[in-house]
């Protein structure tokens, strides 16, 4: 006897996004990337190893590689060497919230240019562990920031995402945190900082994809939090390609956004992987909706309601320069969050939060 999972149909990732792909014209922008030291931090993640992938097919005089976790750096490692023979490739272990580690590696390598990427994403996991999202996006990415700057980096781009507007989930404000760092530390740095903000990333690991296809295999139900919930989508090149476009575009201190079309609705996506599988919505495969998870939202914002977005020469992509605080202020406010976060409880960080930014609302009342 056959069962469903051995006659689920493979479907294309491009297939569940709603339009075509967006093509960026990186060609154009690849000089600053070409013969130059470049850094990847998250390099065996999801975006990380594909940032890696793409960048290696500008010649760089040198890849660097950063990661806490070895199993995805070594397989990546692996890959690249042996398309790539001719291209450094340097590898390390450490986690950007060791500044020690990190300082100490920008020092060793002399990067031109860093694509900060690691970080903690899954939002309902972090809403149990804010002391953590903290630590790894704030600090985090503080530790980076600080160790360009000093090394003399000539560009540093960091990840960002949509769930750093209006943020609702400790996950996102970390994010927006990260954004204001990078965005104060540049008024008073030779580096030009920069943050790309992109939606949901099709196929990534523990996006919603992976686990509808998993569900998929097992005969179902597919899981839903929400019938009306609705989020933005790109696939994982896509998103690479925005980053890397926007490294080449930055002046410094801009937030970048993807104009990613209309969002998708999260039923029409498992209702369209069903059909794309081979099966039928409600009759081989039903959908269940188990209710929001901590720190999620209906619908996520690409933009600040204050925000303005500057037109930039590629018509898919935007500039924002949202307000902020300056170095000394934030820096001065972080520095009080760190030595007493440890001593707080879940709701004590969250409040704290809440104090560094206007527009985090963990009530989810805006939304």
């Amino acid at each position: 006897m056959i069962s469903k999972a051995d006659i689920t149909r493979e479907v294309e990732i491009e297939d569940l996004l709603g339009r075509d792909p967006v093509n960026l014209d990186i060609e154009l922008i690849s000089s600053y990337i070409c013969e130059r030291t470049v850094m990847i931090t998250g390099a065996g993640g999801s975006i990380g190893s594909e940032l890696c992938r793409q960048i290696a097919e500008f010649r760089p005089a040198k890849l660097v590689m950063l990661d806490i976790y070895e199993n995805h750096l070594y397989e990546l490692q692996l890959e690249l060497r042996n398309k790539y023979p001719n291209l450094t490739i340097n590898v390390w272990i450490g986690s950007v919230r060791d500044m020690d580690r990190v300082r100490e590696l920008f020092f060793m390598e002399r990067p031109e240019v860093v694509f900060h990427a690691a970080a903690h994403k899954h939002v309902p996991l972090m809403e149990d562990s804010p002391v953590e999202a903290i630590k790894n996006n704030v600090f985090g990415t503080k530790n980076v920031a600080i160790s360009a700057h000093e090394a003399s980096v000539k560009k540093c781009v960091m990840i960002s995402t949509d769930k750093a507007v209006n943020p609702t989930s400790v996950m996102g404000a970390s994010k927006r945190l990260a954004e204001m760092v990078v965005q104060a530390l540049d008024e008073d740095s030779e580096t030009e900082f920069v943050s790309v903000r992109f939606g949901n990333v099709l196929g990534s690991s523990g996006s919603v994809i992976p686990l509808f296809k998993k569900q998929i295999a097992e005969g179902g139900p597919l899981t839903v939090t929400h019938q009306e919930m609705i989020r933005y989508f790109m696939t994982i090149p896509e998103a690479v390609q925005l980053v890397i476009q926007a490294g080449g575009m930055a002046c410094g201190g801009e937030v970048f956004v993807l104009d990613m079309g209309e969002p998708v609705r999260i039923m029409d996506l498992a209702e369209n992987l069903i059909r794309l599988s081979g099966f039928e919505p409600g009759e081989d495969i039903d959908i269940k909706v188990t209710g929001l998870r901590p720190g999620e939202k209906l619908f996520e914002e690409l933009l600040l309601d204050t925000e303005e977005m500057e037109a930039t020469v590629h018509k898919k992509i935007y500039i924002e320069k949202p307000l902020g605080k300056n170095w000394d202020t934030l820096n001065q406010e972080l520095c009080h969050l760190s030595k007493k976060m440890e001593e707080m409880s879940m709701e004590e960080v969250k409040k704290a939060v809440m104090q560094l930014i206007d527009s985090y609302d963990p009530t989810g009342r805006r939304v």
